[in-house]
């Protein structure tokens, strides 16, 4: 925070994806507060350290940290802000990481703050991460699969050509959607991974434009028949490019520097990827269109839920 000249830190507990569920080393607020609990945000100042968390979890969080971290009993950015207010002098700054910020919580830090001259800085390296350091898990490396055909709803090559016919058919003429959380690219590509403990998702972002699409994934945990499933080796509109997960801001930033306009579901992308997209260029939705359609199950992902639903009761 000194080098940085930070006069405070917030940590929040999520992942880059701003996923319900996260992997362990992502769990950076557990790391360095001790209290393991799904709901809380840290911050940390110069001098203090704060944790903010529910009331199911007041307990817990008692129990869990010593004494170098207070409590408060409330969750909201607002009781976080008016902490910060107090503790922060005006001219000061607030650090965070952008790729743990929704686009919405950036907007409430930021509007709270610059009212009284304090600035929200967005700071790359994770400051948490540096103290963590090699005792920080490692990133998975389980192999990404594609389901067989008899639990999809329809082929991936479908579903990409439904996501290009509403971009042709949206009013605003997007160029590109950009897909952030990672059951829109599992569900997109009938790909699944084990990357979070019980959930089916791998590390990615898609940018799926009228022309290309693009994978960022942790390439390899792709083996060759999955890569050839993908038709990776082609050139066409059909053919899947891959490239390096941590590329993915860059390769946005990149596109969008020419004339382009990119769809975004606003709900699960980060500042980090929102700040690199001009605002002209940038199309807002709540939720992507990849979202939107696969919260409508065909014919065949009804009766693959029904068939579920009959096992499951079997088995209780």
């Amino acid at each position: 925070m000194h080098v940085q000249n930070l006069s405070a830190y917030i940590i929040p507990e999520t992942d880059a994806h701003m996923s319900e569920y996260i992997g362990n080393r992502d769990k950076r607020r557990a790391w360095i507060t001790g209290f393991t609990g799904s709901a809380g945000t840290a911050v940390v100042t110069m001098g203090k350290a704060g944790l903010w968390t529910d009331s199911r979890y007041w307990t817990q969080a008692e129990r869990q940290m010593d004494c170098n971290w207070e409590l408060h009993k409330e969750v909201d950015i607002a009781s976080i802000t008016t902490w910060l207010l107090t503790e922060v002098p005006a001219g000061g700054s607030v650090g965070f990481d952008p790729f743990l910020f929704s686009i919405g919580s950036w907007e409430s830090y930021d509007m709270a703050l610059k009212n009284s001259n304090i600035q929200l800085v967005p700071i790359t390296d994770n400051l948490v991460d540096l103290a963590w350091g090699s005792q920080k898990p490692l990133v998975p490396s389980q192999p990404i699969y594609a389901l067989q055909d008899a639990f999809t709803g329809s082929p991936w090559q479908e579903k990409v050509a439904g996501i290009r016919s509403q971009m042709q058919k949206h009013r605003k003429g997007p160029t590109a959607v950009l897909l952030s959380a990672l059951d829109e690219t599992a569900w997109l590509f009938n790909l699944r991974g084990s990357d979070i403990p019980y959930n089916p998702f791998f590390y990615s972002y898609t940018l799926l434009t009228d022309s290309s699409i693009r994978l960022f994934v942790n390439k390899s945990c792709l083996d060759s028949e999955t890569r050839k499933y993908l038709n990776s080796s082609c050139t066409g509109s059909m053919c899947v490019q891959l490239e390096d997960y941590s590329q993915a801001r860059s390769s946005v930033q990149t596109y969008a520097s020419g004339d382009v306009k990119i769809w975004i579901g606003t709900s699960y992308t980060t500042y980090g990827l929102y700040e690199v997209i001009p605002t002209e260029k940038l199309i807002g939705d709540t939720y992507s269109p990849v979202m939107v359609t696969k919260a409508v199950k065909n014919s065949k992902e009804q009766a693959l839920l029904r068939a579920s639903h009959v096992s499951h009761g079997q088995a209780a």
